[in-house]
């Protein structure tokens, strides 16, 4: 049966979303309706609400990708999920392609993303393919459901960088950005016995790195890119680090971090490109030769992955609730305003 919903709509960019109610058709049998119970705001919301990006889904559409909620109706073919609490991936692949048999699922070429192809969290339910959610165990431990929402794209999108950037014990990770991304980030380089040098712009975000794990955090505004690395050269040989062969993941999303990122390279470097600019660098691509360096992009996370960032979370390994604020759905055009101000200082979940 059709079930009537609430969304927040928007109806073209730079306007105040809409509530709405509308009607989500009977799941068919390899999908599920979600009633949701948190929807985080990332960074892709806000380009998607000023159009710096556009939807796949023409617009009007309920944005939101971060979801966490318990199923309420299945299709056929997923009874087993029924009353299920789950984590929807922001990136839903179709499990048959090329792409997805080679392990690659998450850039799957038909995958569908809630809040762009489709309606996504900011709603009371949203209905979803069923065959590569994240199901949570039954006992939470001192969580909230809602607090699950940010593992589907800001938890999980780093810690794939991480898997694909070989990162282990006793090497030195170099990230640069440490917003809502980049602070767990941190966290994952220090779960698996990496140190941790922390670059940013903002103060504030420097010291709440800090307190999430990292070993060395530094202002990089005004600095040159040439005394900056000679900078955490010095850093490495005083802690008897490696002089070569650091990781470094970029996870600021702009310009200069991008170019700072690439000219800390050196021989064996790895650069992991996580955060997302239409900027155009001017750089010498030589440099990535000439160190038999690797540079690799992160899109999204493939859906196995979820279970064991779960496991952290609920270990306590990975520090959720000191990154996170909650605030009421209907309060999103307050809480996006402030977002455009820069005046967040954690990730926002938006519970119906």
């Amino acid at each position: 049966m059709d079930l009537k919903a609430i969304g927040y709509f928007l109806t073209a960019p730079n306007t105040p979303f809409e509530r709405r109610e509308f009607t989500i058709a009977a799941p068919a049998a390899d999908e599920v309706i979600v009633q949701v119970a948190g929807c985080g705001l990332c960074h892709t919301d806000i380009s998607f609400y000023t159009g710096a990006v556009g939807t796949k889904q023409p617009l009007p559409l309920v944005l939101g990708h971060e979801i966490s909620g318990k199923v309420v109706v299945t299709g056929d073919n997923f009874k087993h999920l029924e009353a299920k609490n789950v984590i929807i991936p922001a990136v839903l692949p179709c499990g048959e392609c090329d792409l997805c048999k080679m392990g690659r699922e998450n850039i799957c070429q038909k995958q569908k993303m809630p809040g762009n192809d489709f309606h996504g969290g900011f709603a009371t339910h949203i209905k979803v393919p069923a065959r590569f959610l994240c199901i949570l165990p039954s006992d939470l431990k001192s969580f909230a459901l809602a607090h699950f929402s940010v593992v589907a794209d800001a938890i999980t999108t780093p810690y794939q960088s991480l898997v694909r950037s070989g990162l282990k014990k006793g090497e030195l990770a170099v990230i640069i950005g440490v917003g809502g991304v980049g602070t767990y980030m941190v966290q994952h380089a220090k779960n698996v016995g990496a140190s941790v040098i922390a670059l940013d712009i903002d103060d504030k975000k420097l010291a709440h790195a800090k307190k999430m794990g990292a070993d060395l955090v530094l202002n990089t505004k005004g600095k040159v890119e040439k005394d900056l690395k000679q900078e955490l050269r010095n850093w490495a040989n005083e802690n008897k680090m490696p002089k070569n062969c650091w990781k470094i993941f970029e996870m600021s999303g702009t310009g200069a971090g991008q170019t700072t990122a690439f000219s800390l390279l050196n021989f064996a470097g790895t650069l992991g490109v996580i955060g997302f600019t239409m900027d155009k660098l001017n750089i010498r691509l030589s440099n990535v030769m000439a160190f038999d360096a690797d540079i690799f992009g992160n899109w999204g996370c493939r859906p196995q992955h979820y279970g064991e960032v779960v496991k952290g979370v609920l270990e306590k390994k990975i520090n959720i609730l000191d990154n996170i604020e909650e605030h009421p759905l209907e309060s999103i055009n307050e809480v996006l305003k402030l977002a455009l101000e820069h005046k967040l200082e954690k990730r926002a979940i938006l519970k119906p």
